[in-house]
């Protein structure tokens, strides 16, 4: 049987959507987040050397990366859905935004995390007004126009066609997820941007993302 391990408020949850979404069996372990450092626990890496979520086991299988995990259990469960048809032109954009949103999403998202904690973490006070200073200047110069391009981008995207890969929801809807709830929580991302807003609302209302909710807890803090 499927074992997700499961972290709070991580990228796994789009493991567990897919999971309810395909109906397969599993089971869930979950681990908290040291409330001080916001890591995993040491636990996690007594399944994978890195400590990381999402990872799967699955019989003799163990299995990280995001990415990795979605395409494995729709290759082994999928039984051809939530996938556009090998070779189509939606194909072609489903794999491209399977890889999109780790590869030039997250980076941006990451950075201006990090940068925000630079800048409000625990420090003397006489080295606070440095750190705040170059936290602000990253965020003008670089973290704030790359997430306003990369957000811009997928919200032009999203006029062309209902979901990212086409007429029709995918797992690359699911992976794109993460990026934007992260968008939404902390990089600005609200109604001046309505398809965006809208594919949120969309995937927030299927009953298989309720569930994973219910049984994972919120994808985002304060969510």
């Amino acid at each position: 049987m499927i074992t997700l391990h499961h972290l709070e408020n991580s990228r796994s949850q789009r493991v567990l959507w897919l999971l309810e979404e395909l109906q397969v069996p599993y089971e869930i372990k979950r681990y908290a987040r040291d409330p001080k450092t916001m890591l995993a626990p040491p636990e996690l890496k007594q399944v994978h050397p890195l400590g990381k979520s999402p990872v799967i086991t699955d019989g003799d299988v163990t299995l990280a990366e995001s990415a990795a995990v979605l395409e494995y259990l729709m290759e082994r469960y999928g039984e051809g859905r939530l996938a556009p048809a090998a070779g189509t032109p939606e194909h072609h954009r489903f794999r491209y935004w399977m890889h999109y949103a780790e590869g030039s999403a997250m980076p941006p998202l990451l950075l201006r995390l990090v940068f925000d904690r630079v800048a409000n973490g625990p420090m003397p006070f006489f080295i606070r007004p440095v750190a705040r200073a170059i936290a602000k200047g990253a965020n003008q110069a670089f973290i704030g126009p790359q997430l306003k391009l990369h957000l811009d981008y997928m919200e032009n995207e999203l006029s062309k066609t209902q979901w990212f890969a086409g007429d029709h929801f995918s797992v690359a809807d699911i992976q794109m997820s993460f990026p934007l709830e992260a968008a939404q929580s902390r990089a600005g991302l609200d109604s001046s941007r309505p398809n965006l807003t809208a594919f949120l609302k969309r995937i927030r209302d299927r009953p298989a993302y309720q569930r994973a909710v219910e049984k994972g807890g919120p994808v985002m803090p304060g969510r």
